[in-house]
């Protein structure tokens, strides 16, 4: 059976960020590039096994059913969009794939708008071989039992969770079994996921943010002192006040927080927070908005870094009725199964990108609020933090 089973099986930011990129910048290409954080080994053949996998991907189209959920769920996606995905099918050949020795090297190169689409199918196939490749598999009375617990402290404790495991869950059953498990035993704490597929399959909001791609993007393009900046108003110019969740991290925290005008203070309802301490950022947070005039009570930060029920807890008791919490949690909810298995560590960034196919690349960078999960090249690093002033 393959790994990927429907267009919808990603998170709503490709679709959402894939739009963006078609409506504001069509001819712009760009390529991704596979990292593993943890410099994990891969058995012999992983890359044909992968290879096939994709190469399956090819025959996927978008389902009436599943355009139906689309139009009303996500209302937000026009017509032209929806149509777009009509007829979209993953094109294989824009994806690179070899090893070498037992290290895993994938690229996937393409217009900007269609291969973006590429990168959390292929983060959760490669998180699915690698487990079956590798004879591990899950304790489901462990799993089953853990995520009723959870779910049941989401709700005791009136958090409001979002799933955001798709792209580094064991399998797609698991994920599938840990949604059905939150549906029926968290009730208001799961306010939804961020898996498209699994909202339509189980009825539920779908949630989510843009990503830092966006960013990187507008700092190769715009210059890294008005990255944040551009991609706000970029994303207010398409989405027009929907989908009000800005990443904060791309360049820092701090540069973040020196770009965020009372306009987009007033505008944006939520600031998610994805790396460095979460203490720390709620406060800096709040005294920003405390500067622009703007009520902090009326805002949400949304936490997704690393999180599980507990520490989402704690960070919930912190904001008190400050500022606003709701959480992301992911590989904690959709990799916990026990057998002494970890979810692995595995990101698709951005790295080049170019407006029109004449252009030259540029190199796209992630300076984020932890050293150890920067991306890029030393050089293009050291060249942003000098002109960001870090």
């Amino acid at each position: 059976m393959a790994v990927i089973k429907s267009i919808l099986d990603t998170d709503l930011y490709k679709f959402t960020t894939g739009y963006a990129y078609s409506k504001l910048f069509p001819r712009a290409y760009g390529e991704f590039e596979f990292i593993d954080r943890s410099n994990g080994d891969y058995p012999e053949g992983f890359d044909r096994l992968l290879r096939k996998e994709l190469e399956e991907m090819s025959n996927l189209a978008l389902t009436k059913e599943e355009e139906a959920f689309v139009r009303k769920q996500m209302p937000y996606l026009p017509p032209i969009y929806i149509d777009f995905l009509k007829g979209f099918r993953f094109d294989p050949s824009e994806v690179e794939i070899d090893m070498e020795g037992s290290k895993l090297h994938i690229k996937a190169l393409g217009l900007l708008y269609r291969v973006t689409l590429w990168e959390t199918p292929i983060l959760a196939t490669v998180s699915e071989l690698y487990f079956r490749e590798t004879g591990r598999y899950p304790d489901l009375k462990y799993m089953e039992e853990v995520t009723v617990e959870k779910a049941k402290k989401m709700q005791e404790h009136n958090l409001s969770v979002s799933l955001f495991g798709m792209r580094r869950r064991f399998s797609a059953d698991v994920e599938d079994r840990v949604t059905g498990l939150l549906k029926q035993h968290a009730g208001t704490g799961l306010y939804g996921t961020s898996n498209v597929y699994m909202a339509f399959k189980h009825n539920l909001n779908v949630s989510g943010t843009h990503p830092h791609e966006w960013v990187q993007f507008h700092g190769s393009i715009y210059g890294y002192k008005m990255a944040n900046y551009m991609s706000m108003e970029n994303w207010i110019n398409v989405y027009d006040g929907d989908l009000g969740t800005v990443l904060t991290d791309t360049y820092t925290t701090d540069v973040f927080l020196r770009n965020f005008s009372k306009k987009h203070a007033s505008l944006f309802t939520s600031l998610r927070h994805d790396s460095g301490d979460p203490f720390l950022f709620t406060d800096k947070v709040i005294r920003r908005y405390e500067e622009l005039r703007v009520n902090p009570k009326l805002k949400y930060l949304v936490f997704s870094d690393s999180l599980n029920v507990d520490k989402a807890i704690q960070i919930k008791e912190y904001c008190g009725d400050r500022i606003g919490a709701t959480f992301g949690i992911g590989t904690n909810l959709t990799a916990d199964v026990g057998n002494d298995i970890k979810g692995m560590n595995i990101v698709m960034k951005l790295f080049r990108c170019k407006m029109t196919p004449r252009e030259e690349w540029q190199e796209c960078i992630k300076l984020s609020d932890v050293e150890g999960k920067h991306t890029g090249s030393e050089q293009e690093i050291a060249i942003a933090q000098a002109v960001l002033g870090l």
